[in-house]
């Protein structure tokens, strides 16, 4: 079954010039309906009260972090199975595994490429 593009997508990452890479690979791979969030918080808001079709999250942010993020969405009936993938600068093992424990569905090392963006996310939704 082919991939539903225009699914919302939620792209999270405290610096817009990341959030502007993500959305323009993302639109590259087809995806038209990419919304974004500058934290965890406004993240989470935004998934309560939309549905998401993928989020792809960043590791590293105040006053939340993904991992915090990803416990967050996993916790609520409505969200637990929403596809989360981390996308991060992080390329240690234990924050492979705590974000694999919290039930990430893929994880993105940064840098990355269209390639490995696509990759990354055909393992997670099926053939894009």
């Amino acid at each position: 079954m082919a991939v539903d593009k225009s699914m919302n997508v939620l792209v999270v990452d405290d610096y817009k010039s990341m959030i502007r890479i993500v959305r323009g690979l993302l639109n590259q791979l087809g995806f038209v309906n990419v919304d974004e969030a500058m934290d965890g918080p406004s993240a989470l808001a935004l998934i309560r009260s939309k549905d998401y079709g993928l989020v792809l999250s960043d590791w590293n942010m105040q006053p939340m972090t993904g991992l915090e993020l990803l416990k967050e969405v996993r916790a609520e009936d409505r969200t637990k199975a929403l596809p989360f993938v981390m996308v991060t600068a992080e390329a240690k093992a234990e924050n492979v595994v705590a974000a694999r424990q919290a039930g990430v569905n893929n994880y993105v090392i940064k840098p990355f490429t269209l390639a490995v963006l696509k990759q990354k996310l055909t393992t997670v939704l099926g053939e894009l």
